[in-house]
């Protein structure tokens, strides 16, 4: 079983590497993926030498994990390619040159042609780049954009305010102006056709569509139907029971008003980061499902550009924030009314019935906390209902917080790094959370789920501008959040905590 799952662990990474940056860098595909399978390489040599009973040593499990990726990332800028060097590999292979951009503007395309730009009008947009400011050297004619390339002479943020401006006052609101770092580095401005209404003439209309409160309230209800079906299994109550006497029902709440309570106070940080900055969006919306968790979570839509990467890093951290702030008292209190029972064979991450907190770094901690001195090395913890729930909140926000193309964490660390280093970031998390489910297997469904999303995300209108420093150290705090959820106690930690 272990060969077969480190042969099809070895194809996927291999397929991903290749297809990421096959065509940014000339170190061979092959040493990139072969120091990414380093670690499942060595972990599964320990296992056919000294057999499944005896785990790798700490040192083992923990260098391998550090030196990897960091030697992946000195491989990939030592063979990085020039940026004609990227173009011609990028004509080479067909790809569209335009994809540079990522820009989602098909949509946009379909319903506002790209109007051509007389020599007049082009002598008019050349003047709205002062060479003090952003000397620009040429502008590229694409079906679906104009590219202005040049020289930045001043901070991105005044660059970009003084060149909107200058756009905006000889163009008004004929196109969206997108400030986006290029493959060399060297960041360029985007035009693009604007089709959302002027801001002088709001569409209120439009807005009550975009909210629709009665189709959220209704998705909020039928959630709370599921919820509580699924919160009555979780509390032991059967089916013919509570079909006999609906006051059983009650018995299901604790679950779903905890879990709901988690994930609308998650999208409500987001909606409401979002109205701060004069983002249009829509209301949160609940996915009811009648089986499993009893809904698949809840999300809200942007319908406006984000403005800068101040913005994109504020909207992603809200959610994820908010929600785990709220986490951590019902979690606690789930905790401190569960029961804890003897560790058996049933014991695993997911299984709330014998859920061994070791698993997690966090639930330990926090575990110790509620429990004290029940909680001993022997022990596991038949969860409460809330504590389900509770548990259920760290896994969101840990899943949110993956630093993986349009989840928060990808938007984190897009407004942190920029796109290009989230890119890499994005593809060496995925890797380590592949390599991770070979120690823990509930993992590898979140891993492999990962996989399948893209790792560039739309970029903001100023996508060059750079954070503050309170910023990148929350951005920080979100990583360590992150790591303190995801991976397993170690054993130092363990005995100090007597667990």
């Amino acid at each position: 079983m272990t060969f077969w799952f480190l042969l099809l662990l070895g194809l996927i990474t291999y397929l991903m590497v290749q297809h990421s940056v096959a065509k940014i860098t000339t170190t061979p595909v092959w040493l990139l993926w072969l120091v990414l399978m380093t670690p499942a390489l060595l972990w599964t040599a320990w296992t056919a030498i000294y057999g499944g009973q005896q785990p790798p040593p700490r040192v083992l499990m923990i260098w391998p994990l550090i030196i990897c990726p960091v030697l992946y990332w000195f491989l990939f800028q030592w063979g990085r390619r020039s940026l004609k060097e990227s173009q011609a590999a990028a004509e080479t292979q067909k790809t569209p040159e335009y994809r540079e951009l990522q820009l989602d503007v098909d949509p946009i395309a379909e319903t506002v042609p790209v109007r051509p730009i007389e020599p007049s009008e082009e002598t008019q947009l050349r003047n709205c780049f002062p060479w003090s400011i952003y000397y620009i050297q040429n502008i590229e004619y694409r079906p679906q954009a104009i590219v202005c390339r040049g020289q930045l002479r001043t901070a991105p943020t005044n660059a970009y305010q003084r060149i909107k401006a200058n756009i905006e006052a000889e163009f008004g609101d004929r196109f969206l102006i997108i400030f986006q770092e290029g493959i060399n580095g060297k960041p360029f401005f985007v035009l693009v056709p604007n089709n959302q209404p002027s801001k002088s003439t709001p569409n209120t209309g439009d807005r009550e569509k975009l909210t629709r409160p009665v189709l959220a309230f209704m998705l909020l209800a039928v959630t709370l139907l599921s919820t509580t079906l699924v919160g009555t299994r979780i509390a032991g109550v059967a089916t013919t029971p509570w079909q006999a006497n609906p006051s059983e029902l009650l018995k299901g709440l604790p679950y779903a008003l905890a879990l709901i309570t988690i994930l609308g106070i998650h999208e409500l940080g987001h909606y409401l980061t979002a109205r701060y900055y004069k983002i249009r969006t829509t209301l949160p919306y609940f996915i009811p499902m009648p089986f499993f968790l009893g809904t698949f979570g809840a999300f809200i839509q942007m319908r406006s550009p984000i403005p800068n990467r101040k913005a994109l890093f504020d909207v992603s951290i809200a959610g994820p924030i908010a929600g785990f702030l709220a986490t951590l008292p019902l979690l606690f209190w789930g905790l401190a009314n569960s029961e804890v029972v003897p560790m058996s064979e049933k014991t695993g991450l997911l299984n709330p019935d014998a859920v061994n907190p070791n698993y997690s770094i966090l639930l330990a901690i926090i575990s110790k906390l509620a429990l004290g001195s029940q909680l001993t090395a022997s022990s596991a913890i038949d969860l409460h209902p809330v504590a389900v729930a509770g548990f259920l909140g760290l896994i969101v926000t840990a899943l949110n917080l993956m630093p993986v193309g349009q989840l928060d964490g990808g938007h984190i660390i897009h407004a942190i790094f920029g796109q290009r280093t989230a890119v890499v970031i994005g593809q060496i998390s995925r890797l380590l959370l592949l390599l991770l489910s070979l120690v823990q297997q509930e993992f590898f469904l979140w891993a492999v789920i990962l996989l399948f999303l893209p790792l560039i995300d739309e970029p903001a209108l100023n996508d060059v501008s750079d954070l503050d420093n309170k910023r990148d150290i929350g951005g920080l705090f979100a990583m360590v959040v992150l790591i303190a959820i995801v991976l397993p106690l170690p054993q130092s930690l363990a005995r100090l905590l007597q667990i």
